[in-house]
């Protein structure tokens, strides 16, 4: 298909990583809007899920007025391409907090999702010098960071 389309190999690439970035980007997109319309219940809600756990609630209850703004600018900065190496660094530092916390409340297929996310930001981050479909390829050209 490419072949027929005249894409160079380099820009194969190029789009291929621009396809990998915006699914996991709508992903962090999605969940930070849909939280935060409703930011105080959705940390009580998960305030309520850790009582039983060994997490404080003096930290667990800020954590979730924080996440959903977390989320959506990790998805704004992965939508737009800008960057990109930095929301990558983010979006694992959310996971392993995701992780941690799933981990304490023994949500194990929460962990396993988690560290799938975590994995695939890590392969973005890895690979970000094929970003050039993005803001960050358009101010630095071929020098992404």
């Amino acid at each position: 298909m490419f072949t027929r389309l005249n894409i160079s190999p380099m820009k194969k690439e190029q789009f291929t990583y621009l396809l990998a970035r915006l699914p996991i980007a709508m992903s962090f997109f999605g969940h930070g809007l849909e939280r935060l319309p409703k930011l105080a219940e959705f940390s009580n809600g998960m305030a309520k899920e850790f009582t039983k756990s060994i997490l404080p609630q003096a930290l667990v209850l800020p954590f979730g007025y924080v996440l959903p703004f977390l989320e959506f600018i990790t998805g704004v900065l992965l939508l737009l391409g800008l960057f990109t190496r930095f929301a990558s660094v983010l979006g694992v530092a959310i996971m392993l907090a995701l992780i941690f916390g799933s981990s304490m409340v023994e949500q194990w297929n929460n962990v396993f999702t988690q560290i799938i996310y975590g994995a695939y930001l890590a392969l973005l981050f890895y690979f970000a010098q094929y970003n050039a479909i993005s803001v960050d390829g358009w101010i630095f050209g071929r020098k992404v960071n």
